[in-house]
């Protein structure tokens, strides 16, 4: 059985503008190698509301799950509730549960939630909350879109309460040779090695080493076998290229 397939949406127009470096789309990629979920596209949206819902409405009927990040916060352009909430036909509003979490993270640090912060318990009706050790405010599940916040440390740990949740599949293994010769001298073995092997993802990644200029070659697949006939394959193109 094939694995699930996962899109990524990051909002914000902090990450268009480079104001914002994203690190959420990496960590995520991780994390669904590692338990069977193939991440298939990655795409980077402003804070538009119609832009939003063009991007969830295409990837959520195309791949198993999509995941987005940012714009769940309390200022005014923490769009991605609404526009959820807008893709998926539903409506939208301070849930009792989501305040209760919020209102308890903010009790522990001795404050009291403002109303602006209470924009962070908006939720879709019919979602399913995602938790947040971090700062409290949920994150939240509908359909198969996961909705999570921009800020590392919390995207993190809303991805460490969510996975546990999801269907998964077999986890992608890897190996890497390292050639100590430039692209132009292995591509036409790699294209023919890709052929040979259509189950095997080989990926090459040029890079410099001192005064060598060489090529790190990635092979990926799900079967162990698999990745053992395409690193002796490699091998033996390295021992030609190299004598």
């Amino acid at each position: 059985m094939p694995n699930p397939t996962a899109a990524m949406l990051v909002i914000g127009d902090g990450i268009l503008s480079g104001r914002t470096r994203d690190a959420n789309a990496h960590h995520l990629a991780g994390e669904l190698s590692r338990v069977g979920v193939d991440l298939r596209e990655i795409r980077v949206v402003p804070d538009d509301h119609a832009v939003i819902v063009d991007a969830l409405d295409a990837l959520r009927e195309r791949y198993t799950y999509v995941f987005t990040s940012g714009g769940i916060g309390p200022t005014h352009d923490d769009i991605t509730a609404d526009a959820v909430a807008a893709a998926f036909g539903v409506g939208i509003e301070v849930r009792d549960d989501a305040r209760a979490l919020l209102e308890e993270a903010m009790a522990r640090r001795g404050v009291t939630v403002t109303a602006e912060q209470l924009r962070m318990a908006r939720v879709p009706d019919g979602a399913t909350l995602i938790a947040n050790s971090r700062s409290g405010a949920p994150g939240f599940t509908i359909g198969n879109v996961h909705v999570m916040a921009g800020v590392p440390s919390i995207f993190i740990a809303m991805l460490d309460a969510l996975l546990p949740t999801l269907a998964t599949g077999t986890p992608l293994r890897s190996r890497e040779v390292r050639f100590e010769v430039g692209e132009s001298r292995v591509s036409a073995q790699l294209r023919e090695l890709a052929e040979r092997l259509p189950d095997v993802s080989i990926g090459s990644y040029p890079f410099s080493d001192g005064d060598i200029r060489g090529t790190n070659v990635v092979v990926r697949a799900t079967a162990e076998e698999q990745l053992a006939e395409a690193v002796a394959r490699l091998e033996e193109i390295r021992a030609r290229v190299s004598g």
